[in-house]
């Protein structure tokens, strides 16, 4: 239903239901213009009209059509006149947007003023009129909290529902932007290190430097068809991309080439991997952390030397990434977005990460995963 369906509905419904009998008082035979006949007229006209001002302003058109209601039950002394309707749609158009206590005042107010002043001029009321229009005010105010308190509810389900929607994508881009980092730090750390190569041995040995040019080729062209694969996500519909590349996505058999880039890249690296099978977000985790760890090591730790060890402990698979450089001040905790990231993997599968500084130098990396299904 349109805005202006809704603002018009209890308008044309309250003069249909309100304006005929008042009409019929005025023309009946013999024509005659009796002032009480011809206010009450107008006052089955005004208060419905009141209702055209009651989505800006409900307060105050409450309160003008309750005075117009008593005025209209006070001048039907001894009649059963037909409900003042357009009483009932302010009372819930008050109450439903907020004018609860313009409405209850303004109609308790006016109810026991027009009680009074009938028994005061000494009314003949009959008793199941007040007890039947008493009745019908208390369930328009029953109708009306209902309708409240079901839209304020639905406000709050769809604050929900945004708010859980925001926090997805919100984690959703960290995912991505996780993702990004890894690929983009160890391919780019490689890179660099095969170009200085290169660039070395470009005139002295010009194989060695063909190879390292091959290297960067090789890497260069992998970065890309990973970064392609997650960036797909954002352009994608139903997650999936056509244009790009099917990317395998990182587990524990591409272990043994990881560590030996980073070996040919000047860093001896020795992998210790008892572990042949895990759930797929547990070896995606566990690759990432090791290259992480890895990439760290060639540009920051001044090392030679670096482990890599992957075994199962109980209903966990524990990851330990040592290496004999230069370590870091602090142990590691919270410093930089590389160890970071690889804390966040660790703790969304419910695991940790801890870095420390060895013993005989160096840097040392274990992050403990429990070895069950999980979405990263």
């Amino acid at each position: 239903m349109s805005a202006r369906a809704r603002l018009l509905l209890p308008l044309i419904v309250s003069l249909l239901v309100q304006l005929p009998p008042a009409l019929f008082s005025v023309l009946r035979p013999p024509l005659h213009a009796n002032p009480i006949d011809l206010t009450v007229l107008v006052l089955a006209i005004i208060g419905p009209l009141g209702l055209l001002a009651a989505r800006r302003f409900p307060g105050p058109v409450v309160a003008f059509v309750t005075a117009a209601a008593c005025a209209d039950f006070l001048l039907a002394d001894s009649q059963m006149t037909v409900p003042y309707v357009a009483l009932a749609f302010a009372i819930g158009g008050a109450v439903a947007r907020g004018a609860r206590i313009w409405a209850w005042i303004s109609v308790g107010v006016g109810w026991t003023v027009t009680l009074a002043l009938g028994l005061a001029r000494g009314y003949d009321w009959h008793p199941a009129r007040v007890a039947v229009t008493t009745l019908g005010i208390l369930i328009v105010f029953g109708l009306g909290e209902g309708l409240r308190t079901r839209g304020e509810n639905y406000e709050k389900y769809r604050r929900a529902v945004a708010q859980r929607r925001q926090t997805e994508v919100q984690a959703e881009r960290v995912r991505i932007a996780r993702e990004l980092h890894d690929v983009l730090a160890h391919s780019l750390s490689q890179i660099n290190v095969q170009a200085s190569v290169g660039l070395h041995l470009m005139e002295k040995q010009p194989d060695k430097a063909a190879e390292a040019l091959a290297s960067i080729k090789e890497t260069s062209k992998t970065a890309l068809d990973e970064v392609r694969s997650v960036l797909g996500v954002l352009r994608a519909e139903n997650g999936q991309d056509p244009d790009a590349p099917l990317v395998p996505e990182p587990d524990l058999a591409r272990l043994a080439g990881l560590a030996a880039s980073v070996t040919s890249q000047g860093v001896e690296v020795t992998l210790d991997n008892e572990l042949e099978d895990a759930p797929k977000a547990v070896q995606l985790a566990v690759y990432r952390i090791v290259q992480e760890s890895l990439t760290n090591v060639v540009r920051h730790a001044k090392a030679t030397k670096a482990t890599v060890s992957v075994r199962a402990a109980g209903a966990d698979v524990v990851v330990r990434v040592a290496d004999n450089g230069t370590g870091i001040p602090d142990g590691g905790a919270d410093s930089g977005r590389g160890l970071l990231g690889m804390r966040e993997r660790a703790e969304l599968l419910g695991g940790t990460l801890d870095t420390v500084n060895g013993a005989a130098g160096g840097l040392v990396v274990t992050a403990r995963v429990p070895l069950r299904e999980g979405t990263e």
